[in-house]
């Protein structure tokens, strides 16, 4: 009798731990899901159209945004993944970096985009995908590149002063310390090359490359297009103990500042790569033969980039029951 208890017991105890298996299994299955393309499609059909509508109209006026769109999505993905906190208002917020402050641009036109959708879908599309949406957008604009989006991005609620400057590559970063930079997220050397022709587009202040023509020229700079950069920027002023009050901005692309194309590394062929970040990805043995593939090979790299843009919007995105979406994608 004791032994068919204990039998039966143990039968109880076995089907409630089995309960219990699949119940924590069921709520892992919905907490996360795989990001797919058209994931609006019966929820807000026309999201990505009104997206777009933003992006072509403010890129039109001002085609610098196509830069600033993609720099900040891809700022948005290296910290704490693609979950939008890079939009979050806050004294202490990414925005308040040193990466960040002052120099990213295109928050006003998520925000239109948000605006617009929370009154045709209300709740229903997150900033974060809004954003991936628009740095698409801007490729398409800019080069003509076009890639599908997964999406079904949630929101995070963190945004930290201190993570940007511990996740996103510096402009004096080498062609290995990029590579490991890159690899941490996931992107291998290629796309990591790849995703630097994001440089063919957009501008840069002054004190990003400083170091590179004072007190003395990088030899690894055009000596002519070196004159020319200190023409537009005064040397660093001896003991100063803020920023300087003057900080002015050159293209990033000196072929072409507002086409998203290939000859970004032709630039650097010709020694005229803005950041040592960009001229030693032609200087390094590391890297020096993808960038004379993506000279040669135009359509691939636009092929490359496309791709590449799609896996690094998929860096530890939030799904499912995780996050939110916000309301306003500021706060």
């Amino acid at each position: 009798m004791a032994a068919a208890r204990n039998s039966h017991a143990l039968i109880i105890i076995g089907l409630l731990l089995s309960c219990f298996i699949l119940f924590v299994s069921a709520a892992d299955d919905n907490s996360t899901a795989a990001l797919t393309v058209g994931f609006y499609k019966n929820s807000c059909p026309f999201a990505e159209i009104i997206v777009r509508k933003y992006v072509n109209k403010f890129v039109t006026f001002n085609p610098g945004f196509a830069a600033g769109l993609i720099r900040l999505h891809f700022h948005d993905c290296f910290v704490r993944g693609c979950d939008a906190s890079v939009l979050l208002d806050g004294k202490n917020s990414e925005k308040q970096s040193i990466p960040n402050k002052g120099s990213l641009r295109g928050f006003e036109i998520i925000d239109a985009a948000k605006a617009e959708l929370e009154v045709k879908c209300p709740g229903i599309v997150s900033c974060a995908d809004i954003l991936a949406f628009s740095a698409r957008d801007s490729a398409w604009k800019a080069g003509n590149i076009f890639y599908e989006v997964p999406a079904g991005r949630r929101d995070g609620n963190v945004s930290n002063t201190l993570d940007p400057l511990l996740n996103l590559p510096p402009p004096f970063f080498n062609a290995t310390q990029l590579r490991d930079n890159f690899a941490r997220k996931g992107l291998t050397l290629d796309e990591m090359v790849t995703l630097s022709g994001a440089h063919s587009i957009g501008i840069a202040h002054c004190t990003s490359f400083l170091g590179r023509l004072y007190p003395t020229v990088d030899p690894t700079l055009d000596p002519k297009y070196a004159a020319k950069l200190k023409k537009i920027c005064p040397a660093p002023v001896a003991n100063a103990t803020g920023p300087p009050k003057v900080n002015p901005t050159v293209n990033q692309d000196t072929i072409t500042p507002i086409r998203l194309d290939n000859l970004y590394y032709l630039g650097l062929k010709q020694k005229k790569g803005l950041f040592t970040s960009d001229q030693d990805l032609m200087t390094s043995p590391l890297t020096s033969n993808i960038v004379l593939n993506n000279i040669q090979f135009g359509g691939v790299w636009a092929t490359k980039f496309a791709a590449a843009m799609v896996k690094m919007g998929n860096i530890d995105v939030l799904t499912g029951v995780q996050g939110e979406v916000r309301e306003h994608c500021r706060h």
